[in-house]
């Protein structure tokens, strides 16, 4: 029997948001999350943030706390509120780490600890979001999600994040780079999606720079979500159930 392929999966999508509170508010009442998180690390990217379970995977808002940072430039590019970056758990992340390295993508920021490893993709390189390789020790741990997280797993909210839409000049193009870095197939139907271990990465096409960027989040098994109708949109990025 052939070995099963290294598992990629969506551990963590990122919300970029000019005021963290009023879209801290509407997600938590959208999806029904418990208190966040909030990481002093992110300080060093000028940055404040919560960071919300949902599951096993995660759900954060950064906010800019100084102009200029790589936040402040994208809020200014975008227009408002949007989606940001997205963070994969690899377990190939040496492999991946060398493809986007032959692909000629440069590296933004890039940490090694005992528990996890993180490396920041440029999105000028990946378009359509800052894309984060990373590495869970022992698999299944993560922890950007705070001390219960930290060398432990457990459980957030009810549901988990099940895929992402990106939205960009040439969809098939960025499909083929990101699934080509990530080592996840590429799916050919209606639009290019990569599959990944329990989940999935769309692409949709976007009509200029502007609107490039993450336009959805994918969810299974929010009953608050499902209570609403399936579908809301929080901080410039729809949320829609996939139940």
């Amino acid at each position: 029997m052939a070995e099963s392929a290294p598992r990629v999966r969506l551990r963590q999508a990122v919300l970029v948001a000019a005021e963290l509170e009023p879209v801290e508010r509407e997600l938590r009442e959208a999806l029904g999350l418990d208190e966040p998180f909030r990481d002093p690390g992110v300080k060093e990217f000028g940055l404040r943030n919560a960071v919300f379970a949902l599951g096993d995977c995660f759900l954060e808002i950064v906010s800019p706390i100084q102009a200029g940072t790589a936040a402040d430039r994208h809020l200014q590019r975008h227009g408002g509120d949007g989606g940001y970056m997205v963070l994969f758990d690899l377990e190939d992340l040496d492999g991946a780490r060398s493809r986007a390295a032959r692909d000629g993508v440069r590296v933004v920021w890039r940490i090694d600890l005992p528990d996890i490893s993180g490396t920041h993709l440029h999105p000028a390189d990946m378009r359509g979001a800052i894309v984060s390789l990373d590495r869970s020790e022992p698999y299944g741990t993560w922890r950007w999600g705070g001390p219960p997280w930290t060398e432990g797993t457990g459980t957030g909210a009810a549901g988990r994040l099940a895929s992402i839409a990106v939205a960009v000049g040439d969809p098939t193009a960025v499909a083929e780079r990101w699934g080509r870095v990530l080592g996840a197939p590429l799916e050919q139907g209606a639009a290019p999606a990569l599959a990944l271990h329990d989940g999935a990465v769309d692409f949709v096409a976007s009509p200029d720079a502007a609107g490039e960027g993450i336009v959805e989040f994918g969810f299974a098994g929010v009953p608050a979500l499902d209570a609403a109708g399936g579908t809301v949109e929080v901080g410039g990025v729809r949320l829609r159930s996939l139940s």
